[in-house]
C-alpha cells in the first residue's frame, strides 16, 4: 500500500472521528440545524486539506495531536464554503458527493445558517485547547478563508460568468477561491511542526502550484469526468459560462499546464529537509485523480 494512501486513510479515519465529536458536544437548541451540519460536514470527500495538514506538520517531526485541531479547522471551513457556494445565489448545484446538496435536503435558510455555523466552529476548535501556535492559525485561517482569500475568490468567480478572462486573470481567481485553503491547509501544518519562516515559504511555494493545478484538473473533470464517479453533475462551467483552463488552453494545454504546475510544485521541496515522500505522491495523485 503506498504511503499517500496509508497516511489518506489515517488522516481521514482520525479527523473524521474528532469532528464527529465535535458535533455531539457542540450542538445548539435546535436539531433540524444539528442534522444539517452533521449531513454537510461527515458525508465523506477527499478530506485533502486535513491530509494536507498531517502530511506537512508529520514531514516536519510533529505529533499527531498537534495536527488534529488545524485539521478539523481547515476541513470546517472547506465544508462550509461548499453548502454556500452551492445555494441558488452562487453555483445552484443540487449534488455534492452524490447525495443532494444541503438547500436541497433542507432548505436554504437552514443551509445558511449552517454554513455559518461551520465557519464559526472552525475558529471555536484552533482557540480551544493548547494548541501550538494557536492564534497564528487562527490569523492564518482568516486570511485565507475571507475577502483576502476564498471570499473573495468567490466574489471574482462570480463577477467572471459569462466574462471572457485572460490566463492571468483565471488564475488569479483560483489562487484565491481554491488556492488559497490549499495553501493554508499547509502552512498550518508547518505551523502545528513550528517550522521556521524559511520552511513556510517553501512550503507556500509547493502549495501555491498544487492549489492550481488541482484546479485546472478540476476544470478538465467538468469536461471529461463521469458524474457518478465525481458525485456531481458535469458541464456545470459550460452552464453557467464560466471560463476555464481548457476553455483558455484547449484540453491539451490545460493538461500540460496542470503536468507543469506540478512539476513546479515538486521541485519546491527538494531543498527540504525530512521525508517529503507523502507530499510528493499528493502532487501526482491531484492530476492523475478521477474525481
Amino acid at each position: 500500500m503506498p504511503l499517500l494512501d496509508q497516511l489518506a486513510a489515517a488522516a481521514s479515519e482520525r479527523v473524521d472521528a474528532r469532528l464527529q465529536e465535535l458535533l455531539k458536544t457542540s450542538g445548539g437548541p435546535d436539531t433540524r440545524l444539528q442534522q444539517a451540519l452533521e449531513y454537510s460536514l461527515l458525508n465523506g470527500g477527499k478530506r485533502l486539506r486535513p491530509l494536507l495538514v498531517y502530511a506537512t506538520g508529520q514531514a516536519l517531526g510533529a505529533s499527531w495531536e498537534n495536527c488534529d485541531r488545524p485539521a478539523m479547522a481547515v476541513e470546517l471551513i472547506h465544508a462550509y464554503s461548499l453548502v454556500h457556494d452551492d445555494l441558488p445565489a452562487m453555483d445552484d448545484d443540487d449534488l455534492r458527493r452524490g447525495r443532494p446538496t444541503c438547500h436541497k435536503a433542507f432548505d436554504e435558510a437552514t443551509a445558511i445558517l449552517a454554513g455559518d455555523a461551520l465557519q464559526t466552529l472552525a475558529f471555536q476548535v484552533l482557540v480551544n485547547g493548547e494548541q501550538p501556535a494557536a492564534l497564528l492559525m487562527a490569523q492564518t485561517l482568516a486570511q485565507a478563508s475571507g475577502s483576502q482569500g476564498m471570499v473573495g475568490g468567490q466574489m471574482l468567480d462570480l463577477q467572471a460568468e459569462g466574462e471572457q478572462l485572460t490566463l492571468e486573470q483565471l488564475e488569479k481567481l483560483h489562487r484565491h477561491k481554491t488556492g488559497a485553503l490549499i495553501r493554508c491547509a499547509v502552512r498550518l501544518g508547518g505551523l502545528a511542526a513550528e517550522a521556521q519562516a524559511t520552511t513556510l515559504e517553501k512550503l507556500d511555494a509547493y502549495a501555491s502550484a498544487l492549489g492550481l493545478a488541482f484546479q485546472v484538473q478540476d476544470d478538465l473533470l467538468d469536461i471529461k469526468g463521469d458524474a457518478a464517479t465525481l458525485g456531481k453533475n458535469t458541464g456545470a462551467d459550460a452552464l453557467h459560462h464560466k471560463a476555464t483552463y481548457p476553455g483558455l488552453l484547449g484540453l491539451e494545454g490545460a493538461e500540460q499546464k496542470a503536468y507543469d504546475l506540478i512539476q513546479e510544485a515538486k521541485s519546491s521541496l527538494q531543498s527540504l529537509p525530512g521525508d517529503w515522500n507523502a507530499l510528493l505522491e499528493l502532487a501526482d495523485w491531484c492530476i492523475q485523480r478521477n474525481y
